[in-house]
């Protein structure tokens, strides 16, 4: 296929073809769904902010984006609608309570758009019962991740403060999406940087094999180890796909603390966060050897930041700490291997479990990674509405119901005092909310009593907690 409706098309990306891969296999086509609303603390112009939204459409290329199947091929392809004239509705939640309006715009959040030829976002201007007004946006993971969905909403508010406020900048042009698609194309096309990556992660796979950790103990590596005694994998994931999202707020000034200790060690939160993860693993399962699926935005360059579109490419991350290390050392080795993981994450992650699975033949339904974490730093605070003053804005995300994987945990700072907010999404079947509430509580002691004594081993970190 070259042309679609009279526009070039272009294949999918790996990070595209990646979401395409598990949405086959599942029942519910909502998974890739994502939805948030961002509402301010002020009476808006709707028209004006329509205006801004179908503005913020022109700047972004990955916002218009449609996919086309070939039928001969049996491949998908994706091209960029000219504009965006739909009419942007407007849903007056007055008189309803907060819940009521919640449970609607969730209900919005589980229903799958069609794939082909059809735009993949619904943007809605709303205005919620505390009087607080905004959009309500949804879209398909296949076009948009959490750092574009932020990039877009940012430019909406910041379109609509040039236009009603006097002083206030016009908003930096958007980057190009196909621009950046054809340099991840070229990547894919067989590059030397593609080899170096495949090399790379080829050897890791071959040092030796993982072994699985559960978030609630070894019991279902043990469970595996009755029929396979030498099993290192186990099945964690349930057959059924309908998830909730628990959310967990850690207060503002916990997250200082712990934002302060980060910049002190020259290390970023993720780093934290993986060690607080790993600790716990570590402490219910009795192994030192510890895995789990880490995401990476691959949004370095200030292309790769503002093409929008959907970037995220998810590997395993595994760490051997013996107890005997103290925090600060285990922190260390976390951060140096981060950043060695980080220069070959362009590769293709499908290709690397698919090598994986080669190497270390295991049962369909089994895996050593329990869990995925993203840690998600960019927040509107950062730029964008700063505009408005000390005007209070909110953020809310809404669970589309299902997933393929049994935890996914996304860790993003709150809007009104920058706290930190751990959203779990799970299987139902697979994970309890009483078994996140452990999980979360004993995370939180490890990074906190970490942070307090460096200096401490952690397997003494592990028995005072």
């Amino acid at each position: 296929m070259k042309e679609r409706n009279g526009y070039k098309v272009y294949p999918l990306t790996v990070a595209q073809k990646f979401h395409f891969y598990y949405l086959e296999y599942c029942p519910k086509k909502e998974v890739v769904n994502v939805g948030t609303s961002l509402t301010i603390e002020y009476e808006l112009d709707l028209n004006v902010l329509k205006q801004s939204i179908y503005k913020a459409y022109e700047r972004c290329e990955a916002m218009r984006l449609r996919f086309a199947y070939d039928k001969e091929e049996k491949q998908w392809y994706q091209y960029i609608a000219e504009k965006e004239d739909r009419d942007i509705e407007f849903v007056d939640f007055s008189g309803k309570t907060q819940e009521e309006a919640d449970a609607i715009m969730k209900s919005w959040t589980q229903i799958p758009f069609e794939r082909e030829d059809s735009p993949m976002n619904r943007v809605v201007m709303i205005k919620n019962p505390d009087g607080y007004q905004g959009v309500y946006l949804l879209a398909d993971h296949l076009t948009l991740d959490a750092q574009s969905l932020i990039c877009f909403l940012r430019d909406v508010i910041e379109l609509y403060c040039n236009t009603m406020y006097e002083g206030v900048a016009y908003p930096k042009e958007m980057r190009s999406y196909i621009e950046q698609l054809e340099k991840d194309l070229a990547y894919e096309a067989g590059s030397k940087a593609q080899q170096r990556d495949r090399e790379f992660f080829y050897k890791l796979i071959e040092e030796s094999e993982p072994i699985y950790n559960g978030i609630d103990g070894p019991r279902a590596l043990e469970e595996e180890r009755k029929t396979n005694p030498n099993a290192r994998a186990a099945q964690f994931i349930s057959r059924n796909v309908d998830a909730e999202l628990d959310i967990f707020h850690l207060e503002e000034e916990p997250t200082t603390r712990l934002m302060r200790f980060c910049e002190e060690q020259h290390i970023s939160l993720q780093c934290l966060l993986i060690m607080g993860i790993r600790t716990y693993l570590q402490k219910m399962n009795g192994n030192d050897d510890v895995s789990f699926n880490v995401a990476y935005a691959r949004r370095a360059t200030l292309a790769e930041k503002k093409s929008g579109g959907t970037r995220i490419h998810s590997f395993p991350f595994r760490t051997i700490i013996p107890e005997d290390k103290t925090f600060l050392e285990g922190i260390h080795i976390i951060r140096d291997s981060q950043n060695e993981t980080f220069r070959h994450t362009n590769f293709d992650p499908v290709e690397y479990f698919a090598y994986r699975r080669k190497v270390y033949p295991i049962e369909p339904g089994r895996g050593y990674e329990p869990m995925t974490l993203t840690y998600q730093p960019a927040t509107l605070k950062e730029k964008g509405l700063t505009q408005l003053g000390d005007i209070k804005y909110k953020t809310k995300w809404y669970p589309n119901g299902a997933t393929t994987q049994a935890m996914y945990l996304t860790v993003m700072h709150r809007p009104d005092d920058n706290g930190l907010d751990f959203n779990f999404e799970h299987q139902v079947e697979a994970i309890t909310r009483e078994t996140l509430e452990y999980f979360y509580y004993y995370m939180c002691k490890i990074m906190f009593k970490g942070i307090e004594n460096p200096n401490l081993k952690i397997g003494d970190i592990i028995k005072l907690i």
